[in-house]
């Protein structure tokens, strides 16, 4: 497949997210170097904070492409979000989007933002890259977030789970073709068990607490339960839920009822977890950057 067939590949399940609600607010984020956008629920006064990397097998997709799904976990989590438009392979192959995601979060801690506010979040790719980043954060001796959520997170580019080959035939959403040559376009060379691409290879060790949610069926079902294993051997609070006979990203049906109960999980996890930042650290975002 060429690259331009694989991106649309990931733009037609970009599409199941369905349509923004009309009380998101959204404007444009410059975190430095770094750009993505601001969302928030309108007339809400919430100072969590949500930094969401998207999902799209770190050749595609973007903040806008995932802005219903981003917008229903801030009605749930009552945050705003930070969706980070981080750089893609092939053309910015591995560690680039680390980097920009380790750049951005620098910037809102200079700024004043209080990392107990804060929360990790992402899908597919951009949730294994949530995880990555925690162990570039803890690396680096920066403050960690105060929690870190994933919806079917891709956290092994070696491809090695069990399920892999189990659910083949179940999934409807990806396959391992797909992902394989996604890696290959982002790693560019790079070792595939690396910690910082593949962080089920790393240790969770002073993490947040996590909460991981998947389907029975998808193929990454494994990525989840093998991050759960980690973060349990690392005493890290955590709770890794899969929903029986749920496929990729099962949140995108955002009528179906395993949808409603998993959004509204995170939601609980999002406010029980995070703080309430400072006020007039999150409002007007100007006040971070634009």
């Amino acid at each position: 497949m060429s690259l331009a067939d694989l991106r649309r590949q990931y733009d037609y399940m970009s599409e199941r997210y369905g349509t923004v609600p009309r009380d998101i607010l959204i404007e444009p984020a410059q975190l430095g170097q770094v750009k993505g956008e601001w969302l928030r629920v309108e007339g809400t006064q919430s100072r969590r904070l949500i930094v969401y990397l998207h999902g799209g097998g770190y050749i595609a997709g973007s903040p806008q492409t995932h802005r219903p799904l981003i917008a229903r976990l801030c009605k749930a989590g009552g945050a705003s979000a930070l969706a980070l438009n981080y750089r893609l392979g092939p053309e910015f192959p591995f560690p680039a989007a680390l980097r920009d995601v380790i750049d951005a979060y620098r910037f809102l801690i200079a700024k004043g933002v209080p990392a107990n506010s804060i929360a990790f979040a992402g899908d597919g790719s951009g949730g294994g890259l949530a995880f990555a980043s925690l162990l570039a954060i803890r690396n680096a001796g920066l403050p960690m977030p105060a929690a870190c959520l994933a919806l079917s997170p891709w956290a092994y580019l070696s491809l090695s789970g069990w399920s892999m080959l189990e659910n083949a035939r179940k999934d409807p959403v990806l396959n391992w073709e797909l992902l394989f040559v996604s890696a290959r376009h982002y790693l560019n060379g790079n070792n595939p068990s690396d910690p910082y691409a593949s962080p089920v290879f790393g240790s969770f060790r002073d993490f947040p607490p996590i909460m991981v949610h998947a389907g029975s069926q998808e193929i990454l079902r494994d990525d989840a339960s093998r991050i759960g294993e980690l973060a349990a051997a690392a005493n890290v609070p955590v709770s890794v839920e899969i929903y029986d006979g749920m496929h990729h990203v099962f949140q995108a049906q955002s009528s179906a009822p395993e949808a409603k109960v998993s959004l509204a999980r995170m939601g609980q996890f999002l406010r029980a977890r995070t703080a309430d930042g400072a006020p007039d650290q999150m409002a007007p975002h100007a006040a971070i950057g634009s």
